[in-house]
């Protein structure tokens, strides 16, 4: 792949665009010296004013999701798009987020230009678990760790019960939900089906992965140690 085509694949412009950049000597290799559009260099010797290229196709991160942001490309108000370099927007394959979270939850959000990576991830087969902690609009009654313990829960319109999940009770209000599935509003759906109300809700992991330290509307890439870490899930459900 020529260097003007890859550069424009990860989104720093047309092709035209990039010619225009190496014209203009913003293109150069680690050392400094002024990169020409039929060079032959390593990618990670790129540098663009100055700044490392971005990584190639097969990008990771993480992105910590504030409320009111959607994972949309085209939805009115704020979008996950938003929070990233205006670049990583128009990268070729496409950066899409791994599932979704609707506006109303934050926490952490993967996303990927992986077509692969990202179906491996969201596969049922992976059975990653995915952890939420939700703030109740009223006391939980104590039942409902056996209710969505038991693989009979039914939501409404579904036809399929929900697989076992495991709730932890943090104060009254407080709970920390562990799935290992992924659909629609799932845990605002499972706490009405006991006749309760999400306040609040926050995805703090996704397999091995939690958010840590990382703070709302922060982001970082993902390396092949992260990746590892992903799918080497805890055996048990743990605290983020």
């Amino acid at each position: 792949m020529t260097l003007v085509r890859l550069i424009a694949n990860l989104g720093y412009g047309s092709r035209k665009d990039v010619m225009a950049m190496f014209r203009e000597g913003r293109i150069t290799d680690d050392a400094g010296d002024v990169l020409y559009a039929d060079d032959k260099v390593a990618h990670a010797a790129i540098r663009v004013d100055g700044a490392p290229l971005d990584p190639p196709s097969g990008l990771l991160l993480m992105l910590h999701k504030p409320t009111g942001v959607t994972c949309s490309t085209r939805d009115p108000g704020q979008l996950v798009y938003d929070l990233l370099p205006p670049r990583f927007r128009r990268r070729t394959p496409l950066l899409s987020t791994v599932g979704r979270l609707d506006r109303d939850t934050s926490g952490l959000l993967l996303m990927t230009d992986d077509g692969a990576l990202l179906h491996r991830i969201v596969s049922p087969k992976a059975g990653l678990r995915k952890v939420y902690e939700a703030t109740l609009s009223t006391d939980l009654r104590g039942d409902e760790a056996a209710i969505f313990a038991s693989g009979t829960l039914m939501l409404e319109s579904e036809t399929t019960p929900l697989a076992p999940a495991q709730l932890e009770i943090l104060a009254p209000r407080q709970a920390r939900l562990t799935l290992t599935e992924g659909r629609y509003h799932q845990v605002r759906r499972m706490f009405a089906a006991v006749h309760n109300h999400v306040i609040t809700l926050r995805r703090t992991r996704i397999g091995g992965l939690s958010l840590h330290d990382l703070p709302a509307g922060q982001w970082r890439l993902l390396g092949p140690a992260d990746v590892d870490a992903l799918f080497q899930q805890p055996r048990e459900p743990e605290s983020a």
